[in-house]
């Protein structure tokens, strides 16, 4: 036993120091990447004008562009695989994703008609955060019981998930009449926010304070979700409070995908593909899994950003697409390497 812990630590060591490395490069990468590079030796000077406040040069003025947008892009993506883990332990579905409860529909609901009316940029943020809040209002209120933990684990999660696929299909639908009514002027930009885009998307501190909040919960929780997804009917007796844990990763995974759809859109399969990936270096491990997915996800999504500045530069795509061109194929070997 005691070998097994100093072997996961020694593991969580190594795993967490690799993906730190990597999403500190995947920043450097994104900011001297673009239609005009930025020099590897222009570097130094630049990060030394923006710590000191200025961007006296073309280096420094591309590199504080390119970071707020990489800077962006990370808390996204880590709060969108955060809440792919959350959400996956649970429904203790692994194909569960942070926009299987409809969540993310809302969201649109809220924007696309914020966007429909043609109000303010600020207008537009508050009515997709709003949307949000509404459906995971209404998805509490319909499946409180099951969250309480008193039905069998397996019901309980299963009528949550239709719950959400119901309130999803019914936002998905509003969304479907706005968009046949929208004026072409106003039509480009309710797509580019349904598919995911990080090219208008502000740097703020509220999404940073979910994010450290929801992943200081997610940690706390570790060992009772461990518990929880190998003994579900049991982990009661096993001194787990049920209940309060579900209602936890509930409304933590909510406001996660809440804050990642009102910063960027809609972009999809990083809460899907980045926990399963994980899952399969570090093993099932909440306690090491949570951070391994925070860091891969940010990561991921920077580099897919940075991949969507590129490819047909100087015009950008948006990076919802570049997700699931990269997301589908990995997603099914991925079930593949499942089934096996």
């Amino acid at each position: 036993m005691h070998s097994y812990s100093r072997q996961l630590r020694r593991r969580a060591k190594v795993t967490l120091s690799g993906l730190t490395v990597f999403a500190l490069a995947s920043l450097i990468f994104a900011g001297m990447t673009g239609s005009v590079a930025v020099a590897v030796g222009d570097m130094p000077a630049a990060l030394g004008d923006l710590l000191h406040g200025q961007s006296t040069t073309l280096a420094a003025t591309l590199l504080e562009l390119r970071l707020g947008r990489a800077a962006v892009g990370f808390v996204t993506g880590a709060a969108l695989s955060l809440a792919g883990v959350m959400m996956q332990a649970l429904l203790r579905n692994p194909l569960a994703d942070p926009y299987v409860l409809g969540i993310s529909a809302g969201s649109s609901v809220g924007a696309l008609a914020a966007l429909l009316f043609m109000c303010a940029a600020w207008v537009v943020d508050a009515a997709a955060f709003g949307g949000a809040v509404v459906v995971s209002a209404m998805l509490y209120l319909l499946a409180r019981r099951d969250l309480r933990g008193g039905a069998a684990a397996e019901g309980g999660s299963a009528l949550l998930l239709l719950t959400g696929v119901i309130l999803a299909s019914a936002c998905m639908a509003m969304v479907t009449l706005m968009l046949s009514i929208a004026p072409e002027s106003r039509l480009r930009s309710m797509i580019f926010w349904m598919i995911g885009d990080l090219s208008g998307a502000p740097l703020r501190a509220m999404p940073w304070l979910v994010l450290a909040a929801a992943l200081l919960f997610a940690l706390r929780s570790a060992r009772s979700m461990n518990v929880m997804a190998l003994h579900a009917e049991n982990a009661a007796t096993l001194g787990v409070r049920v209940g309060p844990l579900r209602k936890g990763l509930f409304f933590a995974s909510g406001l996660l995908t809440a804050s990642a759809v009102t910063s960027a859109g809609s972009i999809g399969f990083v809460g899907l593909i980045v926990p399963h990936a994980c899952r399969f270096i570090v093993g099932p491990e909440h306690r090491v899994l949570i951070p391994a997915a925070t860091l891969a996800g940010g990561s991921f999504l920077v580099m897919a950003d940075t991949l969507a500045r590129i490819a047909i530069a100087p015009q950008q795509l948006p990076v919802g697409v570049v997700t699931a061109l990269i997301g589908a194929p990995v997603f099914l070997y991925q079930l593949h390497r499942l089934r096996r």
